[in-house]
């Protein structure tokens, strides 16, 4: 077998190794098991929010293991082919092998970087805004360009664009305009686009013909779910009972009906002192999870936050992309180095090389090469 033929297969396999860690292999069949059953349940769908999440988590586990059976099995398919063709010296079969080697290996590289897709509000659907910077009529018809790149990459992976708002400019193109993108991991791919893009081309509104810079913001920033569902495990709390009174002064009788649970994990503490213990217990165990989801839906909202404190002023000093169309063409991301002169593929939506590039340094701290050299 050809070296460069086995460098290819290695690869494959390290993006094969990938998946399953972060699948969770060993018990990735199991836990589809008990979604499918729970799925079949007649009672889940009682509470449609909590349905619609299972099937969810259901079909998203599906797909993954799907799709790494498939990447397995074709790479096995192949690599029989391979040494199937040199054992009967048949050149034309291990040509047709290694082609589809090279182009498993991409997709292989592709769904290694969605497995990488495993932050918090990763999976969700996203908003994506862009506003026009420094630069007037320029900046508005780039800041259009720009809304047009990103409704292309969206509609390239079947992802559904929804616009919500939209200020046009005065002359031309937009001010600023808001979509929603609605797709699995929608969040994940676009939250690297985040900060000032700068575009540098001859100007079509200058009658001198003069070379222009412009600058456009996009801020990224997830859909918070609201449907979260609180577990609590029984290690992680402590029920105590103790005396309690109702009015009427000092003499009245006490019973050991009151309760108290405390959270180890968030150190969050409720009672409850009604009559009855067992439904102080009920009404106790309420006020917890009531505290539980306040707390996840507040770190959640953070989110957003952090995002929108993040925001840079669209101006010199704070691009994360370069967008050059004249004197010469050229797409360059200032983060990650990457590069390419097909300045009208990338403005139609071509911006997957730019993504996983971002993503993988994002996650590892490192850019794919030098991950690739480790």
């Amino acid at each position: 077998m050809r070296a460069e033929t086995i460098t290819t297969i290695e690869a494959i396999e390290k993006s094969l190794a990938l998946l399953r860690q972060r699948i969770g292999w060993e018990t990735a069949e199991r836990r589809l098991d008990e979604l499918n059953a729970r799925a079949e349940d007649p009672s889940l769908w009682n509470d449609p929010a909590h349905a619609q999440a299972v099937m969810r988590d259901r079909q998203i586990l599906a797909d993954k293991i799907d799709g790494y059976n498939a990447l397995a099995q074709e790479l096995a398919d192949n690599r029989e082919l391979v040494e199937l063709g040199e054992a009967e010296d048949d050149e034309e079969i291990v040509v047709e092998a290694e082609a589809a080697l090279a182009a498993l290996k991409a997709r292989a590289a592709e769904r290694e970087l969605e497995a990488l897709l495993d932050g918090e509000a990763d999976a969700n659907d996203t908003y994506l805004e862009v506003n026009a910077g420094a630069g007037g009529t320029e900046s508005c018809d780039w800041a259009q360009m720009l809304a047009r790149m990103y409704v292309r990459w969206a509609e390239r992976r079947g992802y559904k664009v929804e616009m919500t708002a939209q200020t046009p400019g005065e002359e031309a193109g937009i001010r600023s305009v808001t979509y929603l993108v609605k797709g699995h991991n929608a969040f994940g791919w676009l939250k690297a686009e985040s900060g000032v893009h700068r575009l540098v081309r001859i100007s079509p509104f200058d009658s001198a013909a003069r070379r222009h810079t412009s600058f456009s913001s996009v801020w990224v920033y997830p859909v918070v779910d609201d449907s979260i569902e609180i577990d609590i495990q029984p290690n992680d709390i402590r029920i105590d009972t103790f005396r309690s009174s109702g009015a009427g002064g000092q003499h009245v009788n006490t019973t050991d009906s009151a309760v108290r649970i405390t959270h180890f994990p968030t150190g969050i503490v409720v009672t409850s002192s009604e009559k009855s213990q067992h439904q102080n217990r009920d009404i106790a165990m309420k006020a917890l999870k009531s505290r539980l989801y306040d707390l996840e839906l507040k770190k959640r909202n953070q989110i957003i936050q952090d995002l929108h404190d993040a925001k840079a002023d669209a101006g010199w000093g704070n691009q994360i992309r370069s967008y050059v169309l004249q004197p010469y063409q050229m797409v360059k991301d200032l983060r990650t180095g990457v590069e390419t002169s097909d300045t009208q593929g990338v403005l139609d939506g071509g911006l997957d090389a730019f993504m996983a590039e971002a993503l993988a340094q994002d996650v590892t701290g490192k850019s794919r090469a030098e991950a690739t050299a480790e």
